[in-house]
């Protein structure tokens, strides 16, 4: 942990994706946080922000893990099978091999946390592939040794994507009406704004308490809300 007075260095993967780069946003400004960015390619970092950014092939990210002298380990990677033309095979080489290799890099470097970016209703049982391979994810991580592991499971993210999405457009439109049918345990599955998430990574980040610990909906906005969101 970052002595008394100094932020708290955060290593983020996944930078370019909506998640990582509401991150690097809501970072501008703040003291508490120091944000270094480990990307497969180059992004224009927002205004004010005093963050670095550390550009190389996935190959080489452990070297870069390394040198980020990071506290924590954010990791906001993931693809979608439209990216990878339905090729199973593919994207669990990103959303399950890369999140994998990135952890082992950061407990290599003697980076003992770790804050995975999951979804709701990820299980290893699940028939829905993409659920399935969260799932696994999610438990390979909880076998690696972290001091602490925060796995976020939000709903669908609202915010800007560079992507389009049309499905995932049509339903953010529809979200303020059919969030206010999931109550009791549905709760889970409601809409969720990606800069809410990631302040809860924040908030995360400063907690001390050790274990494995799984975020859904409204345990992300109270983390959000000690974060100052």
């Amino acid at each position: 942990m970052a002595s008394a007075g100094e932020p708290l260095r955060i290593c983020l993967v996944g930078a370019t994706g909506l998640v990582g780069s509401s991150l690097l946003r809501i970072a501008v400004g703040r003291d508490d946080v120091r944000i270094v960015a480990v990307s497969r390619r180059e992004a224009a970092l927002p205004p004010g922000a005093r963050m670095e950014m550390r550009v190389a092939p996935p190959e080489q990210w452990s070297s870069a893990i390394a040198q980020a002298g990071a506290d924590v380990l954010v990791s906001a990677l993931g693809t979608t099978r439209r990216k990878v033309d339905g090729d199973e095979q593919a994207f669990r080489a990103v959303d399950h091999e890369l999140v994998l290799d990135v952890a082992r890099a950061a407990m290599e470097a003697s980076v003992d946390r770790m804050i995975a970016v999951s979804s709701v209703g990820a299980d290893t049982g699940s028939r829905n592939f993409y659920l399935r391979t969260k799932g696994d994810t999610d438990d390979a991580l909880a076998k690696m040794g972290f001091r602490r592991l925060d796995i976020l499971r939000p709903g669908l993210l609202r915010g800007p994507r560079a992507e389009s999405r049309p499905l995932e457009r049509v339903a953010r439109i529809a979200s303020p009406f059919t969030d206010l049918l999931l109550r009791g345990n549905a709760r889970r599955y409601r809409s969720i704004p990606a800069t809410t998430v990631a302040l809860a990574m924040i908030g995360l980040s400063k907690e001390r308490a050790s274990g494995r610990f799984v975020h859904e909906h409204d345990a992300l906005i109270r983390a959000a809300r000690r974060a100052g969101g």
